[in-house]
């Protein structure tokens, strides 16, 4: 009996928690949900009424249709832009995760002068607005032959993402045990060594989660692709290819709700494969350090 009551009074202490999350998720999914039921209603009923309409008849299956997705996937240039914002996305996932994970280290472990002054300054350039680079980086790339080309966007993504990535891995890096990191140069290990055969597979959390945060803004990116590539079929990403669909004045926008779904998985599948790393790797490295 006195385990029960101990049981319901912790369950009474925490319930006001446990609602207060449920209530955030549902609001947090429900514009989600919302598009999703959009995705599959059509057109007419689309601009006549909302989404929620749909639960007066909610086993009316005559209101759901897929023309939106087939609208979407049958469209002329799908198939290359897929495979173009793969093209993208991951040389410009791995290249800076490989770059700011050597920063990192060279942050966390090694000694030299100015150390601590550059680590200051590529933080500082977190808060600087990428909007900012856009004139001043096209114009170099015109003269170097690198606009509308693929090398050109890796490189403006590799520059965009280095300041956060090393932020979290040098933090990361620097909370592994220093003892372990001594022992190895004792042994003889050169920092390659050191960094090949103990950073790299310590910090696979931290990896991990960079790589998220990375490939979620690249494969979502429109104003950098736009700027950089210049929107010809031949290079244009998934999200050029949809925002030309929909017109440019919006006339189309119930191929937007569909085609928000079809990219989405992709993402989905980086995001399920590493959510294991993820918060750990999140945590460690915002936190410590």
């Amino acid at each position: 009996m006195k385990s029960l009551y101990q049981h319901l009074s912790k369950f009474c202490r925490s319930a006001p928690v446990h609602i207060t999350i449920i209530i955030i998720c549902i609001i947090w999914t429900l514009p989600t949900f919302g598009l999703f039921i959009s995705s599959l209603r059509p057109k007419n009923d689309l601009l006549n009424t909302g989404w929620w309409k749909v639960f007066q008849h909610p086993f009316d299956f005559t209101q759901y249709q897929i023309g939106n997705y087939i609208d979407v996937f049958s469209a002329e240039g799908m198939g290359q832009a897929l495979l173009n914002s793969l093209t993208i996305a991951i040389p410009a996932t791995v290249i800076p995760i490989a770059m700011a994970t050597f920063a990192a280290y060279a942050f966390a472990w090694m000694k030299f002068p100015g150390r601590q002054v550059l680590f200051i300054i590529v933080v500082s350039l977190l808060v600087v607005p990428l909007q900012m680079t856009l004139i001043p980086v096209l114009r170099a790339y015109n003269q170097f032959g690198l606009a509308g080309s693929f090398l050109g966007i890796w490189l403006a993504h590799t520059g965009y993402g280095m300041p956060l990535g090393i932020y979290l891995l040098r933090n990361y890096i620097g909370s592994l045990p220093k003892d372990l990191i001594e022992a190895a140069a004792v042994d003889g290990a050169s920092h390659l060594t050191t960094f090949t055969r103990l950073i790299v597979p310590l910090s696979l959390p931290a990896i991990a989660s960079f790589a998220v945060f990375q490939f979620l803004w690249v494969w979502n990116d429109l104003l950098v692709a736009l700027v950089y590539l210049g929107g010809t079929p031949e290079v244009a990403p998934l999200t050029m290819r949809l925002s030309s669909m929909i017109g440019s004045r919006g006339e189309a926008w119930q191929i937007l709700t569909a085609g928000a779904f079809v990219t989405m998985i992709v993402p989905l599948i980086v995001f399920f494969a590493l959510q294991r790393y993820f918060v750990r790797g999140i945590l460690a490295g915002s936190v410590k350090g």
